[in-house]
């Protein structure tokens, strides 16, 4: 099922506008379960009711018709200071910005483990570049499975004051927290008890939050790229901002569920290169070219006699052999062609025609196609290795 990529500045409302979509597509989940799962009838016979057997669960109509992931940067115990460039690295740091590509790292196979056609997958997070962006849509086509992107709308002032309030909560909880370490030193085990209960409630809270440095905030806020709906990675985009109501969320969560799970969603078909060929009767291009080269080469070497100069007969195809028109290959008179040769020349037009993955259904690189294209480049080489034979001084000791 789909991959919803959420974006916007930072301390923006992107988590608390996920958790909601996260509620929201459970009820639908729900809802979807309840309405696809028969109800179990229950008959009497006339002579009396008949009796109580132990009912049979029936996983497959039991079980949810989708999966739901929420995946993010808490859920991956990933830090906030994983973002900050301004730090200097360390000693055995690769760069500036490793600490990032880390993150990224755990996010990417986070999300490539549970993608799939029975999965929902909300990301949580900045995804404030483009390029990854666009790194997620094609692994979600690849899955064969849609995405779309939720962009969350904060005025730059408003999102500044959040992650300066939040940055003011920590340093108080952080204050509180050793004031109440050095209050209860000589308290004995109870007070020291109540101390790292506290310590632990305000690290989950530090951890919901996700405050920045104020030099991390603005180098990400510096660093964002909006999504733009013209692109095909950044669309269909569904946009909410910090104002709006219950009723107008709902309604963007509707357009959401419609356009990835609904009737509104679109057959998605993966790029031609990562498509899994199967080897079929037919074959694919590559086995096809390969197939099709090799017999030319065989019929030459078999027909081509000692003393060279002859013309090989080959059939535009296995099932016309021997009947209806021929190609013909012109072999350089006064030498013999060997195999070596005809394999250099054969390697040589496979890498030439290699290209042409994809085509083999539209009919002019098919088989017969192949065969013709072949027989010329071998007739133009073999011709042109003639002429610099022809053209080279001999050489006389």
């Amino acid at each position: 099922m789909p991959l919803i990529i959420i974006t916007g500045l930072p301390t923006s409302g992107k988590t608390t506008r996920a958790k909601q979509l996260r509620d929201y597509l459970s009820e639908r989940i729900r809802e979807t379960t309840t309405t696809s799962t028969p109800t179990p009838s229950t008959g009497a016979s006339p002579a009396g009711p008949a009796p109580a057997l132990a009912p049979e669960k029936d996983e497959k109509s039991s079980a949810p018709k989708y999966r739901l992931h929420l995946i993010s940067d808490q859920t991956l115990s990933i830090p906030r200071t994983a973002y900050d460039l301004s730090a200097a690295p360390g000693a055995h740091t690769r760069s500036a910005n490793a600490d990032e590509k880390d993150a990224r790292a755990s996010v990417y196979g986070a999300v490539k483990r549970v993608l799939s056609d029975r999965d929902i997958v909300v990301l949580d997070g900045l995804n404030y570049i483009k390029g990854w962006r666009y790194q997620l849509f094609c692994e979600a086509k690849a899955a064969r499975t849609p995405s779309c992107v939720l962009q969350v709308g904060c005025e730059r002032e408003r999102a500044r004051r959040v992650n300066e309030e939040r940055l003011a909560r920590r340093r108080r909880r952080r204050e509180g927290g050793a004031a109440a370490g050095e209050g209860g030193g000589g308290g004995g085990g109870g007070v020291r008890q109540d101390g790292e209960e506290d310590g632990q409630d305000s690290r989950v809270e530090e951890a919901e939050e996700g405050a920045y440095e104020p030099d991390n905030w603005e180098n990400l806020v510096f660093r964002y790229e909006e999504p733009n709906a013209m692109t095909r990675w950044d669309s269909p985009l569904f946009t909410l901002i910090w104002d709006d109501d219950e009723a107008q969320t709902r309604q963007v969560f509707d357009s959401i569920w419609d356009a990835v799970a609904g009737a509104a969603r679109k057959p998605v078909k993966p790029n031609q290169a990562t498509v899994q060929r199967s080897r079929d009767a037919g074959g694919d291009y590559l086995y096809v070219l390969d197939r099709e080269t090799q017999d030319v080469v065989k019929r030459i070497l078999d027909q081509q006699g000692n003393d060279g100069g002859d013309e090989v007969n080959i059939p535009r195809g296995e099932a016309n052999d021997g009947e209806g028109e021929q190609l013909v290959v012109e072999l350089p008179a006064g030498r013999k062609v060997g195999l070596p040769q005809l394999q250099r020349l054969r390697r040589a037009y496979m890498g030439l025609n290699r290209g042409g993955i994809g085509l083999e259904g539209v009919g002019n690189m098919g088989p017969g196609r192949i065969r013709e294209s072949f027989v010329d480049y071998l007739n133009d080489a073999l011709r042109r290795i003639a002429d610099e034979n022809l053209t080279r001084p001999s050489l006389r000791f």
